[in-house]
């Protein structure tokens, strides 16, 4: 039947769901075994959301366990494609995924610690960040001693390599 033939109440509103954290088109899902652990938690967390809805309007009740599937298939889909990167097989001189760097930056005194990860883990309020990320790009192969250099619009930022941990 054709929806110009359907009740205005009957049609649901299709959910919208936020997108995941950016990973460009044929860029490898690289996940640390935390990521992928805070993955699966999340997914086992809206499972629960989605079990224990305690909503009695029906059609409510339909609305919210849309949203919770489409989150569901877009975390699956990142779950699928993860590739779990073994942090005691990375070079440990070297900058590489899940390495955490203690940085220098410019003239502050202060150092910085970032660890690089993927997409989903980055939180630049834990100091992670992710490994598609400009500063990561440009510490990666790095090694103690080294410097880097962001080019900003205003200014040439250089980042001095103290310490590489995983």
């Amino acid at each position: 039947m054709s929806r110009g033939f359907v009740k205005e109440d009957d049609q649901e509103e299709i959910p919208i769901v936020p997108p995941r954290a950016d990973l460009p088109e044929g860029v490898i899902n690289y996940v640390t075994q935390v990521g992928m652990d805070e993955l699966l938690m999340e997914k086992q967390m809206l499972n629960d959301e989605r079990e224990h809805l305690n909503i009695s309007n029906e059609k409510e009740r339909r609305i919210a366990v849309n949203y919770i599937n489409a989150k569901l298939q877009l975390l699956n889909n990142r779950i699928a494609t993860a590739k779990i990167v073994d942090l005691k097989m990375q070079p440990q001189n070297e900058i590489r995924f899940g390495a955490l760097v203690t940085l220098k930056i410019g003239s502050d005194t202060k150092l910085q610690k970032y660890q690089i990860v993927g997409v989903d883990e980055a939180d630049i309020s834990k100091g992670k960040i992710s490994f598609i990320s400009p500063i990561a790009r440009i510490l990666t192969n790095k090694e103690v001693g080294g410097k880097a250099i962001l080019k900003l619009a205003t200014e040439d930022r250089v980042f001095e390599i103290i310490e590489i941990l995983y």
